[in-house]
């Protein structure tokens, strides 16, 4: 199973308004969000302050994963998330 967004569908993220929809500590976590939406057909983009491989640690939020969705995708993702029960807090 391909969990990955078509590229016209990525395109169309990337020229879109993006949201925040959850903020994660450490890229575990994050990849599950991902998946979650992306069986669901929203894409979304993670951001990091962080590669985790080189620090393998997260304080003041240094492991902070944002997963950024398109305005429009917004508020589905958002109760996506909320029925899965994910503690993300953006």
């Amino acid at each position: 199973m391909d969990d990955q967004p078509k590229p016209n569908k990525l395109k169309e993220i990337l020229d879109t308004e993006l949201k925040e929809v959850a903020a994660i500590q450490g890229p575990v976590e994050a990849e599950v969000i991902k998946s979650l939406l992306a069986s669901h057909n929203i894409p979304c983009i993670m951001r990091g302050l962080v590669v985790q491989s080189v620090h393998a640690f997260s304080a003041d939020g240094l492991g902070q994963v944002r997963i950024m969705v398109s305005s429009q995708d917004y508020e589905t993702a958002k109760q996506i998330i909320a029925d899965a029960q994910i503690d993300s807090t953006p």
